[in-house]
C-alpha cells in the first residue's frame, strides 16, 4: 500500500466532508432572504419528482423576498405546496398566479437561537464524519504495518500527515460556523 496515496484519499474525503458542511449552511436561515433556502426542495412536476430549481428561477427582488417564476405556470400550485409542506423553512408562500412570492419574516431572539442549536449540530455531524475518515486511514495503516507493507516510521509519518490535513479542515469548518453564528444572531 502507498502511504501518500492513502494520505490523498483522506484528503479528498475529508474535504468532501467539510463541503457537505458548506452546503448545509446555505441551507440555514439567516433573517436575510437568499435564493440557496430553496435547494434540496422538489416539486412534483410532470408525474416526477424534480427539484425546484429546475422547475422555475429563483430570485431575491427584496432582502426579504424571494420571487419563484415557474418555466410553466401549471407548476405554480405544485411549488406553493411544496414549499408549504417543508416545516424546516417555516415559510408561507403567496402566489398570484404567476410568480410565488415568499416573504421572509424577521428572525425572533427565540428562533435565532433554536438555528444557532442546529448549526451546532451540523457541524458536530460534520466533525463525526471526518473522525470516521480518519479513524480508517489509521486502521489501513496499521494493517499496511501488520501486513509487513510498510514499517513504524512510515506508518507514523502517514498519521501524522492525516493529522495535519484533519486539522486545518477542522480549522475552516470552525470559521465557517463563526461566521454564519455571527450572521444568524446579528439582528
Amino acid at each position: 500500500m502507498d502511504t501518500q496515496k492513502l494520505v490523498e484519499a483522506t484528503k479528498v474525503k475529508l474535504n468532501g466532508a467539510r463541503n457537505h458542511f458548506s452546503d448545509e449552511l446555505k441551507k440555514i436561515r439567516t433573517g436575510r432572504a437568499n435564493a440557496s433556502m430553496l435547494d434540496g426542495i422538489t416539486i412534483e412536476a410532470y408525474g416526477q419528482q424534480m427539484p425546484l430549481n429546475q422547475a422555475a428561477t429563483i430570485s431575491v427582488p427584496e432582502p426579504q423576498l424571494l420571487q419563484i417564476t415557474p418555466f410553466d405556470p401549471s407548476n405554480l400550485q405544485a411549488i406553493s405546496a411544496a414549499i408549504r409542506d417543508n416545516q424546516s423553512l417555516g415559510l408561507n408562500p403567496m402566489d398570484d398566479g404567476r410568480v410565488v412570492r415568499l416573504p421572509i419574516p424577521p428572525l425572533t431572539e427565540e428562533r435565532r437561537r433554536e438555528i444557532a442549536k442546529q448549526l451546532g449540530e451540523k457541524v458536530e455531524n460534520c466533525m463525526i464524519a471526518m473522525r470516521q475518515v480518519r479513524h480508517e486511514a489509521f486502521r489501513q495503516l496499521e494493517q499496511s504495518k501488520k501486513d509487513k507493507e510498510i514499517g513504524a516510521d512510515e506508518e507514523q509519518r502517514g498519521g501524522r500527515q492525516i493529522d495535519e490535513i484533519m486539522t486545518q479542515i477542522k480549522a475552516e469548518v470552525d470559521q465557517q460556523a463563526k461566521t454564519k453564528e455571527q450572521e444568524i444572531l446579528t439582528i
